[in-house]
């Protein structure tokens, strides 16, 4: 681990562990003021960058509207890097704690707390489709105790098949890398789209790392082949594989998140994750005050970003057209 790495590592678990000695402890336990508590329920692991990234948004807006940790409110970190298990077994620990709130990171996160409660109010970030997974029954009007943040709208994967076929127009046969286990709004949009494009489209079942690279493998044997990769908490968490399979195999490939273009992989379009954390607190902060998650719409990104690895694309002989590099919200040299 490099030494900024480390830095940061630091500075994370400082931020999350250390404000308590910041804070006298007669401060702490001022009369009449109740440690309200936050449940926090992530898919992937602690020490993942984007992991910290997200934790560190949210703390930091809590402490801009008043919440400070172990001052007035605990907040209780689970982090299930993925595993079924996990998901369920930290969601009852967590609702053992009784908290006032619980902040769910992704899909998983989210269906295991509302199998283990349908009381205990939930604020979900970057959760794709939560009307078809049926965990709210409008975006509009959620109905339950959940309620949150969603990474696009309904047909958002569309978008990602006309990226790639303009940055690698020779691409005919793309292959859909996804979750199998979450809903397929994500693919029903792409399919959607695929004959205007004069696109063949194969779906890859994201279920272990083997498989995921034997199927790569032989679906790139023949020419003009490209990937759609997903958001899901699978493909996030192998990430480092996905992204080295597609420079392996020379595959042309598009990414739901930033985090697989730092990772290497050609090019992502979609929300900002941090952000859509940091706006999490501000609805935690709404419910500790006393409103419903019931009457708070689940809410969309107002800007989606174009991220785009102009190595990559070199390894990968392609050339990026000056109006996709116009439109990039940012450009790896």
């Amino acid at each position: 681990m490099t030494n900024r790495l480390l830095h940061k590592r630091r500075d994370f678990i400082t931020l999350l562990g250390g404000a308590a000695a910041t804070w006298p402890l007669a401060a702490r336990a001022q009369q009449g003021e109740r440690l309200r508590r936050i449940g926090v329920l992530m898919n992937i692991t602690a020490d993942d960058p984007e992991a910290q990234s997200r934790m560190t948004a949210f703390v930091q807006e809590l402490a801009q509207l008043g919440w400070i940790a172990d001052r007035n409110v605990r907040i209780d970190y689970r982090w299930a890097a993925g595993d079924p298990g996990r998901f369920h077994r930290y969601a009852e620990e967590l609702l053992a704690l009784a908290p006032d709130v619980i902040l769910a990171s992704a899909t998983p996160s989210v269906q295991a707390l509302q199998q283990a409660t349908r009381t205990v109010p939930i604020v979900f970030a970057n959760v794709g489709d939560p009307v078809g997974m049926g965990l709210v029954e409008s975006l509009a009007r959620p109905g339950g105790n959940i309620t949150g943040f969603t990474p696009n709208e309904f047909g958002f994967g569309a978008k990602w098949l006309g990226l790639l076929k303009e940055i690698a127009p020779r691409v005919t046969r793309v292959a859909v890398v996804r979750d199998l286990t979450i809903g397929p709004a994500q693919l029903s949009a792409i399919q959607a789209v695929a004959p205007s494009f004069g696109v063949e489209l194969s779906v890859v079942g994201a279920r272990d790392a083997d498989e995921i690279e034997r199927t790569v493998a032989a679906f790139a044997r023949a020419a003009n082949a490209g990937l759609i990769v997903t958001a899901s908490t699978w493909a996030m968490i192998h990430r480092d594989l996905i992204t080295m399979l597609a420079a392996r195999h020379r595959l042309p490939a598009i990414y739901p998140f930033r985090y697989f273009v730092t990772a290497g992989g050609l090019m992502s379009y979609g929300a900002n994750t941090i952000d859509m954390h940091r706006r999490a607190a501000g609805y935690v902060d709404r419910i500790l005050k006393g409103e419903k998650p019931a009457d708070l719409p689940v809410q969309a990104p107002t800007k989606y970003e174009l991220m785009i690895n102009l190595k990559t694309a070199k390894a990968l002989g392609l050339e990026v057209p000056d109006t996709l590099l116009a439109r990039a919200d940012e450009v790896i040299e």
